[in-house]
Parts: structure tokens; sequence; C-alpha cells
């Protein structure tokens, strides 16, 4: 087979650039010679090869494998000290200084002593140094997770679980000492069980399960969040104790019963939380203010709690305003030692939810600044990486760690360049553990707690976001209200399925109710359009263009076919329907006519028996033969399309016809049965009654074009719908063909067993444009046939309403009228 194919430069015609091509028209057939497509075994390898591929050691892949897994060997061969040292210097220990508040703040949200905070600042960044791939995130607390394992903590070690014991008696008094050793045991076997979660879908290649979490989801977690955050720092700003409560509508209870308690305020801790918050937000407007001018931010955190330390530490805050301290901290590092496995079980759906909220976290910020800077990140690898530190920080009683927003950009600000920041941030919190810790015990907690409430300014500040949503996406913003109310309702765990549930229902939904249209040629182009929202589309008559904006599965396979039917016009079940009825009274009047062709017949013998003269059969001769029930009726249209576009009833006939009360809104026909003009086609044609002939509907569609070029995949049940579209749409000689399939949907075809002796691959093609010169080229772009007559060559009977009664159906012939567009 010849083909033309031709591609000319681009002319300049009126100021425009055009191409021009030439090629056949080219079916899926024709496109697979043409390409060559591959067969599956070409491209898809067997599974005995890719076992064999996956178990073959190589020197070259070895080391590949080896620096993908530990990453550090890549880059840190390649570091040069005299570009990057001095960078990541300063960055680290502009990192480290904020690691200090942050850690020690943080853990209070979490419900654990101060320096547990600080280990947790230490020993994840420095896993995270030799497994991570992101050169500018802040590996340690996170506001989030630390009120999150704060939930668990304080859900598995409550305080009236630690009251004090006088004899028989049990004081309100609490065993804080046992409290905070239970509450570490929990948080390490938390932390160690996400961890391993998190490694697990890591090695598994699990690493795009963040992209569930969107961002509008993301952003109403963390602002939902904070708002726990505040509710859970309140007793250390007002220095009350409330109860705790943990499941569902806790965050309610427990504001119900800081509001209960505030007349218990206590007046010098509330004191100190306002100074310090109002000194910090001062500071930090000021440090915004200036830090186009200064080399590095001003540590204001730091400087807040050394001169809080400070001041209790002279002025005796603990002893003499009773305003409650961080306490003793342990100089030196602690040993490591195995979390309690049993706890394992009570904290699975917890230590779950902080494995995918601390990965959503860490990637999404990982892959913003690798799009800054110009390299990539390994989402798999990241998982893993995020795993390893959480879990050998569990094995140092770390509580959950993710990279944390005002860090990471801290470290990117301040000329960070590589890990090597992080390494210098741990250092500073490693000699702060070891040597400075112990000046820290007379911190006030409500510094602290100040600390939390200033940085959590920013989550504050999406709150804007159901702004900026309503004006860009209704549904997004959905997602964004129903996201916050259940992480506030719920809690943060089951907040977050309820969340991550809704918003997959959002992406079904969508694609369960797409938008369908009928498309129109752009003239002069090969361009096709929806009519009902362009001005220049054109209807290419005789044939229907349908598209889905979506892919047609399961979910939605019915509701394509119950919007094909109204895009075109046809109720393709009802007209079915009507012609089986049809052909069924068509069979009984048939049996009727042989019936009493037979009696005429024994009546003719026993005349010239009796050598009786008999006169010919007519309709009067046979009791009822002048009633129409005993003819079959033809309907003749007398004109194309009413006004309205619908097709019209115009005669009445058969009395079974008309007594069915309703008229066919519906344009469709059998155009193959209309349009032939041979006595032998008709004839032929009789045998299976068609719509046209019986004269129910007439209608303008030969063709229908289904448009699949937004599919990216089909399933069996949408296979079994597409084959029923083919199968139905056949018996009112309507064709139907399939455009811009894809190659892996016609893969999935072939494979469901789509094609068949009378569907096949000549019925896709490679584009509309191409089905559309098929159709034009195949059955013609004509309009409705009109009809000038019905000539019988036997007894006809015309009654008075101008009604056609056929009583015989021998030799028809019609004559047919064409208007050729």
């Amino acid at each position: 087979m010849s083909q033309s194919v031709g591609l000319e430069r681009p002319e300049q015609m009126r100021g425009k650039d055009i191409f021009r091509v030439e090629r056949d028209v080219l079916d899926e057939l024709k496109l697979e010679e043409v390409t060559q497509r591959k067969s599956y075994a070409d491209i898809h390898s067997s599974l005995s090869e890719q076992l064999k591929n996956s178990l073959r050691c190589n020197v070259p892949y070895l080391k590949q494998s080896i620096v993908s897994r530990l990453p550090v060997l890549y880059w840190l061969p390649k570091y040069s000290v005299w570009d990057y040292g001095m960078p990541d210097l300063i960055s680290g220990i502009s990192v480290g200084i904020m690691h200090l508040p942050q850690g020690m703040a943080y853990a209070l949200l979490a419900s654990l002593p101060p320096v547990f905070g600080l280990y947790s600042s230490l020993y994840p960044a420095l896993v995270y140094f030799f497994f991570g791939t992101s050169r500018h995130v802040s590996i340690g607390t996170f506001t989030v997770l630390s009120i999150m394992v704060g939930s668990v903590t304080e859900r598995l070690a409550p305080d009236v679980d630690f009251q004090k014991a006088n004899g028989t008696n049990i004081t309100a008094e609490v065993d804080v000492t046992a409290r905070d050793s239970y509450r570490v045991q929990v948080a390490a076997a938390t932390t160690v069980l996400g961890g391993l979660i998190q490694v697990l879908l890591g090695v598994v290649k699990f690493g795009f399960v963040g992209t569930y979490l969107s961002e509008p989801l993301v952003r109403a977690y963390t602002t939902a969040a904070a708002a726990h955050a505040v509710v859970a720092q309140l007793k250390y700003v007002l220095g009350v104790s409330p109860t705790r409560f943990s499941g569902p509508l806790s965050l309610v209870y427990t504001l119900k019963d800081v509001c209960s308690l505030l007349p218990n305020t206590h007046l010098p801790t509330l004191l100190v939380s306002a100074v310090t918050i109002v000194l910090l937000i001062a500071a930090k407007e000021l440090n915004s203010f200036l830090s186009s001018k200064l080399p590095v931010p001003i540590p204001v955190e730091l400087i807040t709690i050394v001169a809080g330390t400070l001041i209790s530490s002279y002025a005796h805050l603990n002893t003499n305003y009773t305003i409650s301290v961080v306490g003793e901290i342990p100089s030196g590092l602690s040993s490591p030692s195995v979390p309690d496995v049993s706890l394992f079980g009570e904290v699975i759906r917890d230590a779950f939810a902080l494995a995918i909220v601390g990965y959503a976290i860490t990637i999404s910020l990982g892959k913003t600044f690798a799009l800054k800077h110009g390299y990539k990140v390994d989402s798999n690898q990241e998982l893993v990486a995020l795993g390893l530190s959480n879990t050998v920080g569990g094995f140092f009683q770390c509580f959950s760690v993710c990279s944390s927003m005002s860090r990471s950009l801290i470290q990117d600000t301040t000329g960070g360049k590589t890990q090597m920041a992080g390494v210098a941030s741990s250092l500073i919190v490693l000699v702060t553990i070891l040597k400075l810790g112990t000046l820290f015990q007379e911190l006030p907690k409500a510094v602290l707690s100040a600390i939390v409430f200033v940085n959590l300014k920013g989550m504050f500040k999406q709150y804007y976001d159901i702004v900026t949503l309503w004006r860009s996406s209704k549904i997004d913003l959905v997602v964004w209200l129903v996201t916050w109310v259940s992480t506030l309702l719920l809690n943060l765990d089951l907040g977050l399925a309820a969340s991550v549930t809704f918003a997959l229902f959002t992406v079904i939904f969508r694609t369960q109710l797409p938008a369908y249209s009928v498309l129109g040629n752009i003239p002069g182009t090969e361009l096709y359009v929806d009519i009902e929202t362009h001005r220049e589309a054109r209807g290419i008559p005789g044939v229907t263009i349908f598209r889905s904006s979506a892919t047609v599965y399961f979910a939605n396979a019915d509701l394509y076919l119950e919007a094909l039917k109204e895009k075109s016009g046809l109720n393709i079940s009802k007209m079915i329907i009507y012609k089986r009825r049809q052909e069924a009274k068509q069979k009984r009047r048939e049996r009727r006519a042989e019936r009493r062709a037979k009696r005429q017949a024994k009546r003719e013998v026993i005349c010239r028996k009796c050598s009786v003269s008999c006169s010919p059969f007519s309709l009067e001769d046979e009791p009822g033969g002048t009633e129409r029930e005993n003819g079959t009726v033809f309907v003749i249209p007398t004109t194309p399309r009413t006004l309205d576009g619908r097709w019209e009833y115009l005669k009445g006939g058969d009395p079974d016809c008309t007594s069915l009360g309703w008229m066919s809104e519906l344009q469709d026909g059998d155009t193959t049965t209309l349009g032939s003009s041979s006595e032998d086609t008709l004839s032929h044609d009789l045998e299976r009654v068609s719509l046209g002939s019986l004269g129910k509907w007439t209608w303008d569609i030969h063709s229908i074009i289904l448009d699949l070029s937004t599919a990216n995949f089909i399933d069996t049940v949408a296979i079994k719908t597409m084959k029923n579209i083919f199968q139905d749409f056949s018996e009112i000689d309507v064709d139907i063909y399939m455009a811009g399939c894809q190659a892996s949907v016609v893969e999935q075809l072939e494979h469901g067993d789509f094609f068949s002796e009378k569907i096949t691959k000549r019925r896709l093609f490679a584009s509309v444009h191409d089905a559309v010169l098929h159709c034009l080229n195949h059955r013609g772009a004509t309009t409705i046939p009109t009809y000038d007559a019905i000539l019988l060559t036997h007894e006809v009977l015309v009654d008075k309403n101008n009604r056609i009664a056929i009583s015989k159906q021998k030799n028809i012939t019609t004559k047919h009228l064409f208007t050729v567009a």
C-alpha cells in the first residue's frame, strides 16, 4: 500500500506560520503498519527474564545499588571545602541555634521532658546525613508531629494512672518521674514503629504515597494541628492543670475544661507568657525588616531562652512565684535501649499516621528546594532515609521527626549547600547536651510555650487559603474545610484518615461525573472542539462526535452510555424495544396472510370441482378485510425535520403503533435500508424490518465517533459497554467508530477480547479527523432520504385518512430521492 506522508516547512501566509501535512487516512491497522508497532513481547520481558535480571550482579550494578542506597558516597567524595565549607558551617550554626529552643519547646508538645527534644534534634539529623538526598531540609522536631506524639503519650500514660498513693488513700499528686519515664517508652515505641513503616514503604517503592496528600489537604491539616497545639499549650501559658482527653472531640472537651479553669489562672505565669509573646513577635518582625541587611538572622529564640533562664535564676521565679520551670536536665548522652515491643499493637494506627504525615511534609519541602537549586530528590530514598532516622532515633529515646519549614528556610537563606550543614547543627546540639544543658534548668516552661505560640503564626496565616481557594477551586476548598473540621473534631489520626478518604472520593466523583460534549470542526482545520462552547465549531452532516473529559471505567461506564444517548438524540433502548414489537407484529401479519392464501386456494379448488365460477379475491370478500389491522401500515414523512429540530410522526399507521401514546424525541435511523434502491435489497430488508420502514422514527445520523483521546486505561466493564454500544447501534444501522486511542488502551482492548469479525481494528482511527474522513467517504454527507411514493404490484387500499394499507407484500418497489450535501 502506498503511503503519502509529507511535511513542508512553515510558510508565511498573512503573518501566520502554516504547516501542510499530506497522508492517508489511518485506521488502527494502517497505523500499526506505518509505525511498525512492537508486540507485547518486544516491550515487556518475561517473568523469568525479569527475575534473572534482578538476581544478576556485576560491578557497575552493585556500585549503582550501593550509591543509590547510601547517597553520601556519591556527593561526599566530590565535596569542595573551599566552595562549600564556610557556607555550610555558617548555615549549620544558625540552624543549630534554632534547634535548641524549638527542640525543648516541641518536647512539651509531645508531653515529654525537654531534654528529649534535644535528643530528637541530634540523632535523626546525623542518620539523615548518610541516607538523605535533599541538601537543604533540616531534620528534627516539628510542631505537627510533636502534637501527634503528645496525643499518643497522654492517651496511654494519663496523669490519673500515676497519682501517688498515701497508704490506702490516693492523692492528687502525680508521680512525674514514673509518668515521664513511661511516656518516653511510648514515644520511642511509636517512633520506631513509624520508622519501620517508612523503611518498608520505601523498599517496596511506595514513595508515591505522599502524592495522595494534596497541598490543600496538608495545609488544612497543619492549620488544624496548630489549633491542637494552642490548646495543648494553654496549660503552660495560664498555669492551670486541665484534664487531658483523647479520641474524637477531645479538643472540644479540653478547651471546655480550660475555660472552666480560667478563674484559677496563675497570674505570674500568664504575665511571663504575655511578655515573652510580645517581645518575640516584635523581635521577629524586626528580624524580617532587617533580613536584607543582615548576613544571618538574629537568633531571637535563643536570646529569649537565655534571657528567660537568667531572669528566672536570679529572681527565683520558681521559689517565689511558683512558676513552673524545665527542671533537671541530665548532662551527657543516654545509652540506647530497645523499645517496648508490646506497645506496638496499641500505637500502630498512630505510627502509620506519623509515617505518612512526616514523609509528606519532608518530600514536599525537599522537592521545593530541589527545584529551586536544580537537583533531584529520590522520593523512595527519602522515605527510607526518614524511616531510618526515626528508627535509629527511637532507640535513643527520640520522638518522631521530619523536616521543619522554618529551619529549612534558615538553612537555605544562610547559604547552606549540602547535608554538611546538618552535621554542623548537630554538633551545636551535642555541645549543648554535654555541657550547657544544666544551665537551662531554671527556664520557665511558659517561655517555651510562648516560643511555640509565636512559631505557629505562619500556620494561622494559612486560613487565608479559604479566600484563595474560593476564587480558584471550589472542590479544593471543600477538601480544605473537610480536612480542617475532621482534624479538629476527630483528632489528628482519625482526622487524617477521614481527610484522605474524602479527597479520594472527590477524585472518584469528578471521574464519575465528567463533562460530556459533542464536537464540531473548525472550518479549514483538522481541529474538533465542543460545539456548545465554541461559536465557530460546525457539526459534520450525518456524523456525531462524542467525547468524555475523563477515562471510561466501571464507575462511569453506564453514565457514559446514557450521556451518549442524550447527546446523540438516540434512545437506543426504546428504539430497539419498538423494533422488536414491530417485527413480532410483522410476523403475525405474514402468518395471517399465509392462512388467508391457503383458504383462498382451497376455495378455488372446490369451485373448480363444482364447476362454479368464483370471483377474484379482494379485501371486501374477507370478513373484516377492510379493517386496517389486516395490513401493514407505512407512514410517509412529508418533511425531513420540524422547526424545533425533532423528527415528527406525521401520519397515523397501525392502531397498535398509535396506541403507544408517546412521540419519539429521538433522531436516528436505518439509513442502509432507506438508502437502498434495488428491488433485491429492498426485499431482503423487508425480511428484517427496520424502524425507518415501519415509520416510527426518522433520523439523520449514520455514524458516531467516540473520541477516546482522554482515556488512559479501559477496564473490562468499559470494554463490555463499548461492545454493547457497537452492537445496539448496529441494530438501527448507525456505524460506531473510535478515535484517538492510546497504544496502552488498544493493548487493553486486545487483551479484553474486544475485537472480533464484526468489530475490527478498522473501526479505530488515529485521530478524530481520520474517522470523520472515513465516515464521509464510506457513507457520504447525505441528509434525510425523502419518499416520493410507495408503489405496490398487488391490491392496495387507501382509506379516507390517506393511510395506505397493504394486504399482501409481493414485489414492492420504492422510489427514493436523496439530497446530497
